[in-house]
C-alpha cells in the first residue's frame, strides 16, 4: 500500500513539474490595463493591431495603402523622421511586385554600427487574412517597444533602424528592395526580427546567421530576457519547414544575422481570415514584448560587431534560464558519458548486480514499448485520417483539435510502455533493465554528434539518468525522493519537444512525439518500472488516452471561429472561349457544389498552368460555369527582333480591368536569356540563362494595375510558346456574379489562388517574315492605337 501511494505522489511531482514548464514558459494572465508609459502595453499593442489588422491589407489592395499611411503617422507621432522605399524586385521565388517600405531611424551617440528592428505590415492575399497575429503583431510589438524606450529619453550608442517590409507573404520582396538597394543596409550590425506562425503559444527565438553563433549565443544571454524559449536544434527544424523570413534574405543577400521571435501555435490559423484580433493570445504578444523591451535597451549600447564569431554552441533554455556551451564540448561530454556508463556497467559485474544475460534482456520490454509506440501512433494517425477524412480541408496539417490528439497519442505511448514493462516485470525492474533505455540514448547522442551537433544538449539528460544508475550500483539502494530529483532535467529538456513537434511540424509527426515519450520512459525508469501496479496504471492511461479521442471526436465538426476551408475560381479561357468552375477542394461542402453540381468532373486542359502552392496544392475538380463579359488583356509585343541567332522580345501585358496578379508560363525546352520584369533582373541570376524549375517563368502581383513588361532573348531556334493566367481577387463583389456568400463556419483556402476571376490566354504575336540574322527585322506593335516603337540597335558586327 505504501508502494501505490509512492507511485500515486511520483505521478502527481511530474504532473506538477510539466505544468511548472507550462506555466513558467511564457507571460501568463496577461491584462490589457494600462503601464506606465515607461513600459511595455498589451493594450496600447493591442490598439496598433486593432487598426492594422481591420481588414485584410494584402499588396496592391486599398486597405494596404491605408495601414502604410497608418505607420508611416505614428512614426512620425514618435517624433521620428520617416521615408518611403518603393521599387519593383524579383526574388528567388520567382515573385514580382512593386514593394513599399517604411523606414525610420533613431540616432545613437556614437558611429557604428545600426540594430535593425524588423517586421511586415502585409497580410497574406487569397484568403481574407486580416493578418492580427501575421505580422500586426510584430508591426505593434515593435512600434509600443520603441515608443517606451523613447521615453526614457536616455542615450545609446547604435543607431536604431526602424524596417516595415512589403510583400513579406509574396516571396519576402520588401526585405530585397531593402538590402539590395538601400544605402543603410550596409550600416546594419543586427537584425531582431519579429513574427508569427499561428496565433498563440510561447514565441520561439530562431537565430540565423552564416558562420558562428557564439557571439549570437553570448549576447543573447547578456540582453537577460524574462521569459527566453530557444534551443540549437530549433533551427535545424525551422529549416524543414516551408517558410522563410525577412530576416532569411538579410542573412542570405546582405550576410546580416540577426533573432528570428515567432509564436506557432494554433496554427491553423496561419494566413486565414481566423488571422483576427479575436484569435490572438494577448500572452503570446506579451511575451514579444517581453524580449524586444531588454533586448533593445542592451543592443542600443552593445558593441555590434561582438555578435560575429566563427564558433557555434550548444544552446537551450529551461524556465527563467539560457544555458549554452561550445560545440567542442559534445564529443568530450559523450566520451565521457560513455565511460562513466562502461565503469558502471563492469562495477555492477564485479558487485554481481549485474548480468550480462539480463542486461541483454533489458532490451525486449523497452525495444518492444519503442517501437509500438512509434508504429501505433504513425498507423494510428493514418486511420484517424480515414475516419475523419474532412482533415485534409486544413493545408497546414494542424487540426482544431490537434492539441487533443497529441494527448491522445502521448497518454497512448505511456500506456504501451507500462504494459511492456508489466509483462516482463510485473513487480519491479532491477538495475539490469535500466542499461537499455541509457545506452539507446548514448548511441542516439553519438548520432548527433557527428551529425547534428545543435542538439548536443540532449546528453545532459542521460548525465542525470547514467547518475541514478551509478548510485544504486554504488549504494544498492532505491531512494525514490533522489529519483524524482534526477529526473527533473529530463523532464524540463525532453519534454517540451513532445508538443512542439507536431506543433510545428504537422501531426503526420506524431509518431515522433511518441517515440520521443518513450525515450523519456526509458530515462525516468528507475521511478516508473518501480511501479508495483505496472497493470493498472497502462490500463489508466489507456482509459485517459481514449477520454482524449472522444473529445476530439466531439470536436472534429466545423463551427464559427473554426472553420472549413473551401477554394472557388472562375476560369474563362479565352482561346476556346469556354469557362470553369474550378476548385483546390478534396470534399466538396454545400457552398462549393452550388456551383461545381454533385457530381463535379475531374480537372483537364490546365497541365500548362502548373501554378505553385505552398503545400503542393492542385486543382481538383471543374464544372462548366456561363460565359461573362470579362475583359480580356492586352498583349503588345513592343519589339520582336533577331541578332546574332538571338530573338530579342519586349511584351507589355496591360490590364484592362482591376486585376491582382500576373502568371506566366512557358514551355520548359524555351531557355530564356538575359530576362528582365519590369525593369529588374532576377535577384539570384547569376549568368545570362534564366535558371527555373517546370513551366513557371514568374508570378507578377500587381500593384496600382501598372503593366507587366517583358525583356528576354532566346535562340532562333527555339519555338516561342508562352501562356498567361491574369487573376482578380474579386469574385465574391464582381458586379458580373451573383456569389452567395459562406456560411460563417466556412472560410476561403488559405495558400491557393482562390476567390478569384481568372483568364487563361496564349501569349502570341501576329505573325511576321522572320528576316535573315544579319539584318534587325522591324519590330511590330499590336495596340488599339499606335505608339513609339523603341528603337533596336544593331549589335552584328
Amino acid at each position: 500500500m505504501k508502494k501505490d501511494l509512492s507511485s500515486i505522489v511520483s505521478v502527481l511531482f511530474f504532473i506538477a513539474v510539466l505544468a511548472f514548464i507550462y506555466c513558467s514558459i511564457m507571460p501568463q494572465w496577461t491584462v490589457s490595463s494600462d503601464k506606465p508609459l515607461s513600459e511595455f502595453s498589451t493594450k496600447r499593442a493591442l490598439a496598433h493591431i486593432k487598426t492594422i489588422s481591420r481588414q485584410p491589407h494584402y499588396t496592391g489592395s486599398e486597405n494596404h495603402t491605408k495601414v502604410a499611411n497608418y505607420l508611416r503617422y505614428e512614426l512620425i507621432k514618435l517624433g521620428l523622421e520617416t521615408q518611403f522605399q518603393d521599387g519593383y524586385t524579383l526574388t528567388d521565388w520567382g515573385n514580382l511586385t512593386k514593394s513599399k517600405n517604411i523606414i525610420a531611424r533613431i540616432k545613437g551617440s556614437q558611429q557604428g554600427k545600426a540594430l535593425l528592428l524588423l517586421s511586415h505590415y502585409d497580410s497574406a492575399p487569397h484568403s481574407a487574412s486580416h493578418g492580427a497575429s501575421d505580422d500586426a503583431s510584430g508591426v505593434a510589438t515593435i512600434l509600443e517597444s520603441v515608443r517606451a524606450f523613447l521615453h526614457h529619453k536616455k542615450t545609446h550608442k547604435n543607431d536604431i533602424i526602424i524596417l516595415f517590409t512589403d510583400a513579406e507573404e509574396l516571396g519576402l520582396n520588401g526585405a530585397s528592395l531593402f538590402v539590395t538597394q538601400h544605402k543603410w543596409a550596409k550600416e546594419i550590425g543586427l537584425a531582431l526580427n519579429f513574427e508569427a506562425r499561428g496565433t498563440s503559444g510561447p514565441s520561439y527565438m530562431l537565430m540565423e546567421t552564416n558562420e558562428g553563433n557564439a557571439g549570437m549565443v553570448k549576447n543573447f544571454a547578456a540582453a537577460n530576457p524574462t521569459f527566453p524559449v530557444s534551443n540549437s536544434l530549433m533551427y535545424s527544424i525551422y529549416k524543414m519547414l516551408p517558410n522563410d523570413t525577412d530576416l532569411t534574405v538579410f542573412r542570405e543577400q546582405g550576410n546580416i544575422q540577426g533573432f528570428n521571435f515567432a509564436f506557432i501555435d494554433d496554427h491553423y490559423n496561419y494566413h486565414t481570415a481566423q488571422d483576427d484580433m479575436e484569435h490572438l493570445n494577448i500572452n503570446s504578444l506579451a511575451h514579444q514584448g517581453s524580449y524586444l523591451m531588454p533586448l533593445l535597451n542592451y543592443f542600443s549600447n552593445a558593441d555590434l560587431n561582438t555578435t560575429q564569431s566563427v564558433e557555434d554552441y550548444v544552446y537551450f533554455s529551461i524556465p527563467f534560464s539560457f544555458i549554452s556551451y561550445p560545440f567542442s564540448w559534445v564529443i568530450p561530454m559523450l566520451i565521457i558519458a560513455f565511460v562513466l556508463f562502461i565503469f558502471f556497467i563492469f562495477l555492477g559485474i564485479a558487485k554481481r548486480i549485474l548480468s550480462v544475460q539480463k542486461m541483454l534482456q533489458g532490451f525486449i520490454p523497452f525495444l518492444g514499448a519503442l517501437i509500438s509506440a512509434g508504429v501505433l501512433t504513425f498507423f494510428g494517425w493514418k486511420i484517424v485520417l480515414q475516419i475523419y477524412p474532412q482533415y485534409s480541408d486544413l493545408l497546414n496539417g494542424f487540426t482544431y483539435n490537434g492539441h487533443s490528439y497529441i494527448a491522445a497519442f502521448v497518454l497512448l505511448s505511456i500506456a504501451v510502455c507500462f504494459a511492456f514493462y508489466h509483462f516482463f516485470y510485473p513487480n519491479k525492474i532491477s538495475a539490469n533493465d535500466f542499461v537499455a533505455p541509457i545506452f539507446i540514448w548514448l548511441l542516439i547522442n553519438m548520432a548527433i554528434a557527428f551529425s547534428l551537433e545543435g542538439a548536443g544538449f540532449l546528453i545532459i539528460p542521460v548525465y542525470f539518468g547514467t547518475f541514478m544508475f551509478g548510485f544504486y550500483i554504488l549504494t544498492q539502494k532505491y531512494i525514490p525522493v533522489l529519483n524524482l530529483i534526477l529526473a527533473v532535467p529530463t523532464l524540463l529538456i525532453i519534454a517540451p519537444f513532445i508538443q512542439m513537434f507536431p506543433i510545428g511540424l504537422g501531426l503526420k509527426i506524431l509518431f515522433g512525439s511518441a517515440i520521443l515519450t518513450a525515450l523519456c520512459f526509458g530515462l525516468l525508469l528507475p521511478t516508473l518500472g518501480n511501479f508495483v501496479q505496472k497493470g493498472s496504471w497502462s490500463i489508466l492511461f489507456l482509459v485517459a488516452s481514449i477520454g482524449f479521442f472522444i473529445k476530439a471526436d466531439a470536436d472534429s465538426n466545423y463551427e464559427k471561429g473554426k472553420a472549413k476551408s473551401n477554394s472557388l475560381v472562375y476560369l474563362y479561357n479565352a482561346d476556346t472561349n469556354k469557362a470553369q468552375w474550378i476548385t483546390y477542394d478534396k470534399n466538396l461542402d454545400v457552398w462549393t457544389k452550388k456551383y461545381l453540381g454533385q457530381n463535379p468532373g475531374l480537372l483537364e486542359g490546365l497541365e500548362d498552368i502548373p501554378l505553385f502552392s505552398k503545400y503542393n496544392s492542385q486543382f481538383t475538380f471543374a464544372a462548366a460555369a456561363p460565359l461573362k463579359n470579362i475583359a480580356q488583356p492586352t498583349i503588345d509585343f513592343l519589339t520582336d527582333s533577331i541578332a546574332e541567332n538571338q530573338r530579342y522580345l519586349k511584351i507589355r501585358i496591360s490590364p484592362n480591368r482591376k486585376v491582382n496578379r500576373y502568371d506566366i508560363f512557358a514551355n520548359e525546352k524555351m531557355q530564356l536569356y538575359n530576362i528582365k520584369a519590369n525593369g529588374v533582373s532576377h535577384l539570384e541570376q547569376k549568368s545570362k540563362i534564366f535558371k527555373r524549375e517546370g513551366k513557371k517563368l514568374l508570378s507578377y502581383y500587381v500593384v496600382d494595375n501598372e503593366p507587366l513588361v517583358l525583356e528576354f532573348n532566346i535562340s532562333t531556334a527555339t519555338v516561342f510558346n508562352m501562356q498567361l493566367l491574369e487573376s482578380s481577387f474579386d469574385l465574391m463583389e464582381n458586379p458580373l456574379f451573383t456569389m452567395e456568400q459562406r456560411a460563417d463556419w466556412m472560410m476561403p483556402t488559405p495558400f491557393v489562388l482562390n476567390d478569384a476571376v481568372a483568364i487563361k490566354k496564349t501569349i502570341k504575336p501576329t505573325p511576321v517574315a522572320i528576316q535573315s540574322p544579319s539584318v534587325i527585322a522591324e519590330p511590330k506593335v499590336y495596340r488599339k492605337k499606335p505608339i513609339p516603337v523603341e528603337t533596336v540597335i544593331d549589335t552584328t558586327k
